[in-house]
C-alpha cells in the first residue's frame, strides 16, 4: 500500500513538471509568431509621417498604402513656378472672394497650426464653381518656390465644395511688419499637440489678411500631406504678404520645418488670368 502511494505521488510530480514545461516552451513560440505579425501590422497601420528621416516626405508613400500618390502621384503640390514658363490665359476667370469676420479656434494637429471656422460663411467661387472655407494653416518655409526660391512661410486656405472636391488658396509670406490682424491669435497658439481646440476670443476677417492684388497662378495639383490626394484646384497669389520675424521665429521654434519639397510639373501648365 505505502509502495502504491509513493508510485502515485511520483506520478502526480511527474505529470505536473511535464505540463508546466510544456506551457513555458509553446506559448513563447506562438508569442513570437504573434509579436512578428503584430510588428508588421503596426508598421502599415500606425506609422507616423514628419518632415524628417525616415517618415520624411520622400518615404511618405512607402509608410501606408493609402500613400501611394506621394510617390506614385503625377500631379503632386507643391510646385516651383517658373515665371518665364507660366501661360497667360484670358479665358481664366476672376477669383472670387467672399470672406467676412468669423471665429476661429487653433489646434496644433502635430505638423502644423491650423485655423477651423467656426461657420461655413467664408467661400471663394473658382471656374464657376463655390468652395466653402474648411481650415487654414502655416508652412515654413513656404513649400512652393517662385523662381526657385522660397518664401519665409506660406498661408494655405483649404476650401471644399458641396461635393467634396478641394481647392487651396495659397499665399506667400514674407519677413516685414507685424501682422496685426494675426496677432491675437499669434498671442495663444498652442506650443504643443491639442487634444482640444483653443477657442479665439476676437474673430478673424481674412479679407484684411489678403494682399491688395489678387492676381494668381492656377493649376492642378495635390495636398501637400499625406495622402497627398490629388484633383485639388490651387490658386496661389503672386503678391506676397507679410509677417514680423518675431512672429515667424514664433511658429518656428514650434515647427522649425513643416514643408514639403517641390514636385515635377510633368505635363501640367501653370497659368495666370490675362
Amino acid at each position: 500500500m505505502q509502495a502504491k502511494k509513493i508510485f502515485y505521488s511520483f506520478f502526480i510530480i511527474f505529470l505536473v513538471l511535464s505540463l508546466t514545461a510544456c506551457s513555458s516552451t509553446l506559448p513563447d513560440v506562438a508569442k513570437k509568431d504573434v509579436t512578428k505579425e503584430e510588428q508588421k501590422s503596426n508598421e502599415v497601420h500606425t506609422a507616423h509621417w514628419s518632415y524628417e528621416g525616415e517618415t520624411g516626405p520622400e518615404h511618405w508613400g512607402d509608410i501606408n498604402p493609402d500613400y501611394a500618390a506621394c510617390t506614385n502621384g503625377k500631379e503632386q503640390s507643391p510646385v516651383n513656378i517658373e515665371m518665364s514658363k507660366v501661360i497667360e490665359d484670358e479665358k481664366i476667370k476672376d477669383l472670387d472672394i467672399n470672406y467676412k469676420p468669423t471665429g476661429f479656434s487653433l489646434s496644433n494637429n502635430g505638423h502644423t497650426i491650423q485655423a477651423n471656422p467656426q461657420t461655413l460663411d467664408n467661400s471663394i467661387v473658382v471656374d464657376n464653381n463655390e468652395y466653402k472655407l474648411a481650415q487654414f494653416h502655416f508652412h515654413t518655409p513656404s513649400e512652393h518656390q517662385f523662381n526657385g526660391q522660397n518664401f519665409d512661410m506660406e498661408l494655405h486656405l483649404v476650401h471644399k465644395d458641396a461635393n467634396n472636391q478641394l481647392a487651396v488658396l495659397g499665399l506667400m509670406i514674407k519677413e516685414g511688419a507685424s501682422n496685426p490682424y494675426l496677432e491675437k491669435a499669434w498671442n495663444v497658439i498652442p506650443t504643443e499637440e491639442t487634444t482640444e481646440d483653443v477657442k479665439l476670443a476676437e474673430s478673424i476677417d481674412l479679407m484684411n489678411l489678403l494682399p491688395k492684388d489678387k492676381d494668381s497662378f492656377r493649376y492642378n495639383g495635390s495636398l501637400t500631406t499625406p495622402p497627398c490626394s490629388e484633383a485639388v484646384k490651387w490658386i496661389v497669389l503672386e503678391e506676397p504678404i507679410e509677417m514680423s520675424k518675431e512672429q515667424i521665429d514664433k511658429f518656428r521654434k514650434i515647427f522649425p520645418d513643416n514643408h514639403r519639397p517641390v514636385q515635377s510639373l510633368n505635363e501640367r501648365e501653370v497659368k495666370e488670368d490675362d
